[in-house]
C-alpha cells in the first residue's frame, strides 16, 4: 500500500534523533557486553579476500594467558589446548594430499553411487528447507544438519572440488550459488568449509551469520588453535571423532537462530527484573566471589535471558559468545540434576584457549543457571562453595522468588506484558536494540521453551485486548519471523500491505522495528513510536543492566 524511506518522512516529525534529550533508552556510560553490528561484521567478512580470510583465522595474542599473568600463574602448568600428534592417528590413515577423486573411490562401486545418488533425492532431504553441511578442506563430511554425513560424503567431495577450482583459478573465495528455487551459500573458514542450501526467503548475510554461529560452536568445543593444529598435522582427520556428542549443540543452535532475533540483531535479551531485585543479586554474587583471584566472569542467564554479569576489571564479553553459553545451557539437561565443571572456549573472548567453568542451575525451585567461568582447573571445589553461598543469600532476600515472577510473567510487572502499560494498541509487536550496550527488549520476553503456547496471532477487529489469540504453527511462525528480519538494518523505513504495516527506525544509538495495523498512518505511527521510546526510557533500570560491575 505505501513504502516510505528516510527522506520521505516529515520534516517536523514529532519523534528526535534523541527524544528525551538524554542518552538513548538503555544507554549508559559502561557496559557489560560489547557492542557490535553482527550485520556490518558479517557484511565485511563476506567481502575480504581470500588472503584476508585466511589470516584473520591466525590466533593472536591469548586473553587468557594475559589473565594468567596478571595474577600470578606464570610458573603454573599451562591450559593445553591442543592434541599430541599421536592422538590424530587413525587405522584407516590415507593420504594427506587426497583429492576428490580419492574421496568419490572411498565410496565404492557405481552400484553404490547409485545408492548415494538416490539418497540425495530421497525425501529425507528434499523436502527439508534448509540445510547445513560442514566439511574439511580435503572434503571430509564433518556435521549435516539432517541425513547421514556418511552418506553425503560424495556430496562434501563435490564441494570441496568447488570451492577448490574457485580458489585455485581465481585466488578468490565461493561465495554462492543461486538457481530459481534455492540458494547455496558458503563459507570457508580456515580449515572447514560451511555450506547452507536454502528455499527460505533469507538472504545471503544471514545464512553467513548462521554459518558463523556454527563454526564458532565447534571453536568452543575444540579451540581454533587446536581445530589448526589437528589439520595441520592430518589434512584428512576425520573431525567427528573429536565433535561426538557435540552434533546436538550445533543442531540446537540451528533452530534457537530460526526464532530469536537476538542473534541477526548482534544483541542479548535481559531478564527484566524490579531494580532492587537485580542489585541484590549482583551483590550477592560480588561478596560470594570477590576473593576468587581467578574467576574471570559470573553470569546468571534464565529463559535464554540475562540476569547480571560481573566481570574481572577490563574484561567484557561479546554478544556472539553470551548466545554460545546460552545454547549451551539450553541443550544439557544435565545441569539441571547436577554441578558440573566444563571447559569452555569462547571464540571471541579469546579462541586459543579454554576457560574452566562451574555451572549449575540455583536451586530446584528457581530456574536460573549460574555460569562460574575461571583460568584455573582445578577451581571447581571453591567456585562450588560460592554458588551455594550464593544461593542462601539470594533465597534470603527473595531474589529467587523475584526471578521466578519474572519468569511467569508475573502481571504486578509492567515488562510482563509492555503493550498493555504504554497503552498503545495500534502495536502488535516490537523490537527495541540498545547499540551502546548491545541489549535487546522485545514485547515478547518468553522463552522459547515456551514460546509456542503464547505464539498467537490477532484477527482483525476490535480493542487489542479483547481480540481472540490463534495459535500459530512452528512453520508459519518461521515465515514470519523471517519476513519481518528481512526489514532488518535499513535506515528508516515505513512500509504498508494488506496483513501489517512495518516501521523500521536504526539511529546511531538505537535500532527500532515495530509491527502495527495494516491501515495504521504514518504520522500516527510516529506519535506512537514516541510514545513507546518515552516508556522504554521509564523502564530502562527493569529492562537493562544499566551498569557494568566487577569483582
Amino acid at each position: 500500500m505505501a513504502s516510505t524511506s528516510k527522506g520521505d518522512l516529515p520534516a517536523s516529525s514529532d519523534v528526535q534523533e534523541n527524544p528525551t534529550n538524554e542518552l538513548e533508552p538503555g544507554a549508559c556510560p559502561e557496559s557489560v557486553i560489547n557492542p557490535t553490528d553482527s550485520f556490518e561484521e558479517f557484511a565485511s567478512e563476506m567481502s575480504t579476500s581470500l588472503l584476508e580470510r585466511k589470516s584473520s583465522l591466525t590466533p593472536h595474542s591469548s586473553t587468557i594467558s594475559e589473565i594468567q599473568s596478571e595474577i600470578g600463574q606464570n610458573d603454573k602448568e599451562p591450559i593445553k589446548t591442543v592434541k599430541s600428534s599421536d592422538d590424530l592417528q587413525t587405522d584407516d590413515s590415507v593420504s594427506a594430499s587426497a583429492s576428490t577423486s580419492n574421496i568419490c573411490e572411498q565410496n565404492g562401486d557405481e552400484d553404490d553411487d547409485d545408492d548415494v545418488l538416490d539418497y540425495l533425492q530421497s525425501p529425507e532431504l528434499v523436502n527439508k528447507e534448509k540445510h547445513v553441511f560442514i566439511l574439511s578442506s580435503a572434503g571430509k563430511p564433518i556435521y549435516s544438519r539432517y541425513g547421514s554425513e556418511d552418506k553425503l560424503a560424495g556430496m562434501c567431495g563435490v564441494i570441496q572440488a568447488l570451492v577448490s577450482v574457485v580458489e585455485d583459478q581465481n585466488q578468490d573465495i565461493l561465495r554462492s550459488i543461486t538457481t530459481n528455487d534455492c540458494k547455496a551459500v558458503f563459507l570457508v573458514k580456515g580449515p572447514l568449509i560451511l555450506v547452507a542450501v536454502s528455499k527460505s526467503n533469507e538472504n545471503e548475510t544471514q545464512l553467513v551469520l548462521q554459518l558463523n554461529y556454527a563454526f564458532n560452536q565447534i571453536v568452543s568445543v575444540l579451540t581454533l588453535t587446536q581445530l589448526n593444529r589437528i589439520f595441520e598435522q592430518r589434512r584428512n582427520y576425520d573431525l567427528r571423532r573429536l565433535l561426538s556428542g557435540a552434533e546436538r549443540l550445533i543442531d540446537h543452535l540451528l533452530i534457537f537462530m530460526e526464532k530469536d532475533p537476538a542473534f541477526l540483531l548482534g544483541a542479548v535479551r535481559c531478564l527484566p527484573l524490579p531494580v532492587s531485585a537485580r542489585e541484590n543479586i549482583t551483590n550477592a554474587i560480588i561478596s560470594a566471589c570477590s576473593k576468587i583471584r581467578d574467576l574471570v566472569f559470573a553470569i546468571l542467564i534464565a529463559g535464554n535471558q540475562l540476569i547480571t554479569l560481573v566481570r574481572m576489571k577490563k574484561y567484557t564479553l561479546h554478544p556472539s559468545d553470551i548466545h554460545l553459553l546460552f545454547n549451551l545451557v539450553r541443550s544439557s539437561e544435565s545441569f539441571k540434576t547436577a554441578e558440573s565443571w566444563t571447559p569452555i572456549c569462547l571464540p571471541k573472548f579469546d579462541s586459543t584457549g579454554f576457560l574452566h567453568g562451574h555451572v549449575s542451575y540455583l536451586a530446584d525451585d528457581c530456574q536460573a543457571c549460574l555460569l562460574l567461568l575461571t583460568v584455573q582447573r582445578d577451581a571447581f571445589f571453591p567456585l562450588s562453595q560460592a554458588k551455594h553461598t550464593i544461593t542462601e543469600k539470594l533465597r534470603r532476600s527473595n531474589c529467587l522468588t523475584s526471578i521466578n515472577d519474572a519468569l511467569n510473567r508475573n502481571e504486578d510487572l509492567p515488562t510482563s506484558n509492555p503493550l498493555k502499560y504504554i497503552g498503545i494498541p495500534e502495536i502488535r509487536h516490537f523490537m527495541y536494540k540498545c547499540r551502546f550496550t548491545a541489549q535487546l527488549f522485545t514485547s515478547d520476553p518468553l522463552s522459547l521453551e515456551r514460546l509456542q503456547d503464547y505464539r498467537i496471532r490477532h484477527k482483525e477487529g476490535g480493542d487489542i485486548s479483547t481480540k481472540k489469540p490463534e495459535k500459530m504453527s512452528d512453520i508459519d511462525y518461521v515465515k514470519k519471523y523471517r519476513k519481518f528480519c528481512n526489514q532488518i538494518h535499513a535506515k528508516l523505513i515505513f512500509r504498508s500491505n494488506a496483513e501489517d504495516t512495518i516501521l523500521v527506525w536504526v539511529t546511531n544509538g538505537f535500532e527500532l522495528y515495530v509491527t502495527f495495523d495494516p491501515l495504521m498512518e504514518k504520522d500516527h505511527a510516529i506519535k506512537a513510536v514516541d510514545r513507546l521510546l518515552r516508556w522504554i526510557k521509564k523502564e530502562e533500570q527493569r529492562i537493562f543492566i544499566m551498569n557494568a560491575p566487577t569483582f
